[in-house]
């Protein structure tokens, strides 16, 4: 500041002389005052992370950090992630690399700068292959990048049901036999990053799993055949490719518990057989109803022939008379 003042003031006075040499001076030497003064404002607030970054070998320079400041990028975020990429020996080059530019892109969509390179690392120390562009995609897509990396290392075991949506915690299912059986199975399962990005998630997995084991323990002949071997229902559910068209990859199913429930095909039976009784007894009451209404159609009938020959008998004296009266009326001989 002292360095300014006095060359304005020189520069002043030596435009007051009149001397051009003089002006040529002070006009030089407020130029340099005022570089200074930028220099210092500019080495104040960046210098710390642009000799972090010299030092690390992570490529960033002094004009990205101050056009960062201009397009409201926190400039530590990208450094540290630089650093974090050289130091792991990825390919932080200008062009093809990861580079600060790129950094920036993801930064200003709103994208987790500091997950996508930890998911990077990870899986570049674990031999998967997942380059930037497929990180940042699956992290602007709203999926936790990280761990789905961590997912893959290290696979994750679900319930199947889900005790969240699941009240009694078991599936039920029922054999030919009729006997129901309650089941709970273990879902290991590994993220597959390349279907990630618009694959189903892991309700879909356990839905499928749940209806599968389901329609396996229903093709049974018996539930004894199921509880010698409930392996044989998990490897039959793991050969139908469940997996398809999900963000994971099934690695293996166990069935975790199982138990014997109610005998539903002996009460479906108990009921049909109540249900025809009832059928029975109401077709029973049907009949002997339709027999009281015949045995009273036919009491009718009688009525009526009795009747009928009550008039009859009426017309023997009539005719009778008239034969009398017309001479047809002979004494046998």
């Amino acid at each position: 500041m002292n360095a300014i003042a006095a060359g304005l003031d020189l520069f002043v006075a030596q435009v007051n002389a009149g001397s051009f040499r003089s002006v040529l001076m002070g006009g030089l030497l407020l130029f340099l005052g005022l570089f200074a003064l930028v220099s210092l404002v500019v080495l104040w607030n960046f210098g710390s992370l642009w000799l972090q970054a010299m030092m690390s070998g992570a490529d960033v320079s002094m004009s990205s950090l101050i056009g960062m400041y201009f397009r409201q990028v926190r400039s530590a975020v990208i450094v540290n992630a630089k650093v974090m990429a050289a130091q792991a020996g990825l390919d932080i080059d200008r062009r093809n690399g990861i580079s600060t530019q790129r950094l920036e892109a993801h930064y200003l969509a709103e994208g987790n700068v500091m997950n996508v390179l930890n998911a990077i690392i990870a899986a570049h120390r674990a031999g998967i292959d997942l380059d930037f562009d497929r990180a940042a995609a699956i992290d602007l897509a709203g999926r936790d990048v990280l761990d789905a990396v961590r997912t893959s290392v290290h696979p994750r075991v679900i319930d199947c049901p889900d005790p969240r949506y699941s009240p009694t915690g078991f599936l039920s299912a029922i054999a030919k036999n009729g006997i129901e059986l309650k089941v709970k199975a273990r879902v290991t399962v590994r993220t597959n990053l390349e279907q990630l990005i618009g694959g189903a998630t892991e309700e879909t997995v356990i839905a499928r799993v749940g209806e599968s084991i389901i329609s396996s323990i229903g093709s049974s002949e018996t539930h004894l055949a199921v509880l010698e071997n409930p392996n044989l229902i998990a490897r039959t559910v793991l050969k139908r490719g469940l997996d398809n068209q999900t963000a994971f990859t099934i690695v293996s199913i166990d069935i975790a518990h199982i138990e014997v429930g109610q005998n539903i095909g002996a009460r479906l039976r108990a009921d049909q057989a109540e249900a025809d009784v009832r059928m029975a007894r109401a077709q029973a009451e049907q009949r002997r109803a339709e027999a009281i209404a015949q045995e009273q159609v036919m009491k009718a009938k009688v009525a009526e022939n009795r009747a009928n020959l009550v008039l009859a008998e009426a017309q023997v004296p009539k005719a009778m008379a008239r034969a009398f009266l017309e001479g047809h009326f002979q004494t046998p001989q």
